[in-house]
C-alpha cells in the first residue's frame, strides 16, 4: 500500500500483465501509458481487475 492512490506513467506499452499486478499490490490508482501491446486486452483486464483506471495515450516520446 505504499503507493496507496499514485499514477503510475510510463512511456513504454506493458507487453505483460505482470506489471499491473505489481502496481495493483502497490496501491496504484491510475496508470497512464502509449498501449499497443499485443497483449493489450490481457493487460487492461488485470488493470480492471485491480479496479486500476488506465488511459492509454497512443503515443511515445522516447524513441531509441
Amino acid at each position: 500500500d505504499r503507493a496507496r492512490g499514485s499514477v503510475l506513467a510510463s512511456d513504454a506499452y506493458f507487453p505483460f500483465a505482470d506489471g499491473i499486478e505489481v502496481a495493483g499490490r502497490a496501491g496504484v490508482a491510475a496508470i497512464l501509458q502509449p498501449g499497443g501491446s499485443l497483449r493489450d486486452p490481457e493487460v487492461i483486464a488485470r488493470a480492471d481487475e485491480y479496479g486500476i483506471a488506465m488511459y492509454c495515450t497512443g503515443w511515445r516520446v522516447f524513441r531509441h
